[in-house]
């Protein structure tokens, strides 16, 4: 089932990654695809605010990955990491000799992928995949495909 979700301005794309982000209770991969300027970064932004990473978030794309460790609960001690990757300047095999397939096997990672779609070919199954467009003047529509 596709299901989208229309945004008029940043704060809103931020809500729905924090909104997400409330989801994410345990690991997940997110998948963002989409052309430039089309509300993924400002979305992944959301998503790490509502996880409750430190920023300031930026992107990772001359940089291709940032880690954020947080603290499950108050009172435990288990960390859980949070990898933002940007693919639009890279391929699979640069993702891979990063560590992707430890990334994506811990229980304790999630991971959010900008252009995605550039590096499909080892992205796991269990993946959500988010699709964001232009829309007239300022609107994003934002669809989980």
């Amino acid at each position: 089932m596709k299901e989208s979700f229309i945004s008029t301005n940043f704060a809103q794309t931020r809500k729905l990654g924090k909104i997400l982000a409330e989801e994410l209770r345990g690991v997940g991969i997110v998948c963002l695809t989409g052309e430039l300027g089309s509300g993924k970064t400002t979305f992944a932004q959301g998503i790490l605010k509502g996880l409750g990473a430190k920023g300031p978030y930026t992107s990772p794309t001359f940089v291709v990955m940032k880690q954020y460790r947080l603290k499950i609960t108050a009172k435990s001690s288990k960390l859980l990491n949070v990898y933002h990757i940007d693919a639009y300047r890279v391929g699979a095999k640069d993702i891979l000799d990063l560590g992707w397939d430890e990334i994506v096997s811990s229980k304790n990672n999630i991971v959010i992928v900008e252009w995605a779609e550039r590096i499909r070919a080892i992205i796991p199954k269990r993946a959500i995949w988010l699709g964001f467009e232009h829309l007239k003047e300022d609107g994003r529509k934002i669809s989980i495909n």
